[in-house]
């Protein structure tokens, strides 16, 4: 004799789940979630758990880096914290901030272009590749995005430091790559802590000025860039619009606010400066 089953109970808004990938209206079975909600559950779980223990392909990633943003006399530099594993770097995040000898002595062994004063910094802009708590977010996303950007920022001929990958990284090591290459701003892309429906997500931070020691309010973040977020062109439109105002003002974070809004009202306006 077959066990008699509860039904699911559906949930009268189920019709604004096609709006988001958050948990919503997704019904019960008696005072439960319903086995197939449980098993989508489980199955975001374990592709976040694998999304911050996956290891960054930086052989495959270095080449499409220097196809997505090129510099000829320069290839992509490969560095690492000092954080010797994803072990370590998972319990110490403060090794995930600073760079390891070898690779500081790397940077230190780069020749620079001429400046007009020792104390100047060459370049105008350095890009740190981060593989952060998500290197399929950066093996994903990077690349794309960085060709977005490359169309934006390219007439404008910002200097360009020599791309870094640095494995197992934090948000801060990028300031310090970018006070020992010379750059007056950086832009770090990192794979940012999964969620239950987004293990895919790079941020970007700016700073202006960057040197080992600051804190998050030196810096301007843009979040969850995807195909399923904030979309390539948007965040390249963001971040461009946040160069130029950071070179133009000499400033980021806290004092450097984010006045595009969506984009698409000041694209179509052709409007070129939004502060107030």
């Amino acid at each position: 004799m077959n066990e008699p089953t509860t039904p699911v109970t559906a949930n009268p808004w189920a019709a604004l789940r096609q709006f988001t990938d958050a948990r919503i209206a997704l019904g019960r079975a008696g005072v439960s979630l319903p086995t197939q909600a449980h098993l989508d559950f489980q199955l975001a779980h374990a592709q976040a758990r694998d999304a911050v223990h996956l290891a960054l392909d930086v052989r495959t990633l270095a080449p499409t880096l220097d196809a997505a943003l090129p510099n000829p006399t320069a290839p992509c530099l490969t560095l690492h914290s000092a954080a010797a594993d994803r072990s370590v770097y998972l319990q110490r995040p403060d090794l995930g901030r600073k760079l390891d000898a070898d690779s500081r002595e790397r940077l230190n062994a780069l020749p620079r272009p001429a400046s007009k004063s020792q104390s100047e910094r060459p370049y105008d802009l350095a890009f740190v590749v981060v593989d952060g708590l998500s290197a399929l977010a950066i093996e994903q996303n990077v690349a794309p995005f960085l060709t977005q950007l490359q169309e934006r920022i390219a007439p404008e001929h910002w200097s360009i430091a020599p791309i870094c990958i640095v494995e197992q990284g934090r948000v801060a090591i990028g300031d310090e790559v970018a006070e020992r290459l010379g750059a007056k701003a950086v832009v770090v892309l990192i794979g940012e802590r999964p969620g239950l429906s987004s293990p895919d997500s790079m941020g970007l931070y700016l700073t202006w000025m960057p040197r080992a020691g600051l804190t998050d309010a030196s810096r301007n973040c843009i979040s969850n860039v995807r195909p399923a977020g904030l979309r390539y062109e948007d965040a390249a439109y963001k971040l461009h619009y946040l160069l130029a105002q950071a070179r133009q003002r000499q400033l980021s974070g806290v004092e450097l606010k984010d006045e595009t809004g969506d984009g698409t009202e000041l694209l179509a306006q052709g409007a070129k400066n939004f502060l107030l």
